[in-house]
């Protein structure tokens, strides 16, 4: 699957569902970090609790700087909901803007900097994508009931799909309660689109010898055999952040410190959630450094903005990131450019909503349904 391509059409794919792109403006493209944060202050200061800024962990200095919260996906997603606020400023991707629009009132309106902000993890598995792999799934085992399972890294119509299917919705951290809930309800999972995440929560759930990987892009990668054989079905999906982190990462991290605890996210390969210390969600790493005792030493293993704002925030601690020069930035995130936030925020100051992520009505209540039974769990 050739990498810049998947990109590239998860990309065009989002500029084409959301039908109401701006481009940012020339006037905007060159302004200084001291022009842009007054213009972002003075917007804010007129706005007041009327917008609400969210800064995903993996959003630049820039960025999380103006932001009311920073967090991961779902919980910056429930705080726009807990919000009084007219309007939602996600910096993050397409898909966690969707996610707020979906469990947002309906009179908050949900904004994206910019629509060229999309997730290629999410656009691996596209809802008609994975349609059509669902009928060669069930047919290769006609007599099971398989229970979709999507990450909360996807698009608002798959969500929907796994609903449909009598599947929900699951975050890194309650994976295995996701897991454990749909077979209560059914013989197999289908999981996707991370398959190092699926992988990782298999073998937390002792079923590391029952997996097979389904690969839409690869006919030979469809076995219909090992599907019959299988209790839980991986989608071939992986972030390419994480997917960059090896195990050779945490043994020369280990030679070069010693005393370095080594914290990474499920995302990760397997042999690099093996070689790990602590796994777990972008919260649970940046509590674990704010946990740590002064002096200590964390190698972070996940994007490398949160390891930069991790050892920015907590001095006392040695924060290094896990792959060292080798660490990249996620190339969605970096579509928010802090530019493109003061656009966004001059907007709304002169009355116009730039960006808005709006999930069709339908396609939000099903999506909400995914969600709901997650909440369950």
């Amino acid at each position: 699957m050739p990498e810049l391509e998947t990109t590239s059409l998860e990309t065009e794919l989002s500029l084409f569902k959301y039908d109401n792109l701006e481009r940012l403006p020339s006037q905007y493209r060159d302004l200084s970090e001291h022009e842009r944060s007054k213009r972002i202050k003075a917007a804010r200061d007129e706005l007041g609790d009327d917008v609400l800024v969210l800064g995903h962990n993996y959003q630049r200095r820039e960025i999380v700087e103006h932001a009311d919260f920073i967090g991961d996906s779902y919980a910056l997603s429930q705080r726009a909901a807990e919000s009084d606020a007219d309007y939602v400023v996600f910096c993050g991707v397409t898909f966690m803007a969707e996610s707020a629009d979906i469990i947002t009132d309906d009179d908050q309106t949900v904004l994206l900097p910019s629509m060229e902000a999309s997730c290629p993890m999410a656009g691996m598995a596209e809802a008609l994508q994975v349609d059509a792999a669902w009928a060669e799934i069930t047919a290769a085992a006609p007599d099971e009931t398989i229970v979709p399972v999507t990450y909360m890294n996807s698009y608002a119509d798959l969500k929907a799909f796994c609903a449909d299917q009598g599947g929900l919705v699951c975050t890194s951290s309650n994976a295995h309660r996701a897991f454990e809930w749909a077979f209560e309800r059914g013989d197999k999972v289908l999981f996707l689109p991370d398959k190092h995440l699926g992988e990782n929560t298999a073998h937390r759930l002792d079923m590391a010898d029952d997996t097979a990987v389904w690969d839409p892009w690869d006919p030979e990668g469809k076995d219909a055999d090992e599907v019959a054989d299988a209790d839980i079905v991986l989608w071939e999906g992986y972030c390419q952040v994480h997917e960059r982190f090896r195990e050779d990462h945490v043994t020369q991290i280990r030679d070069e410190h010693p005393n370095a605890n080594v914290v990474v996210h499920p995302e990760c390969r397997r042999e690099v959630v093996e070689a790990a210390d602590v796994v777990g969600s972008t919260s649970t790493i940046t509590d674990t450094v704010a946990d740590a005792d002064a002096g200590e030493t964390w190698a972070i293993g996940t994007e490398i903005h949160l390891a930069n704002h991790l050892a920015r925030w907590h001095p006392e601690v040695e924060v290094i990131p896990l792959c060292g020069d080798a660490c990249m930035d996620c190339n969605a995130m970096r579509q928010i450019d802090p530019n493109y936030l003061t656009w966004v925020l001059d907007g709304l100051r002169e009355g116009q909503e730039r960006n808005v992520i709006e999930v069709a009505p339908g396609e939000k209540e099903r999506a909400a349904v995914a969600l709901d039974r997650m909440l369950e769990i």
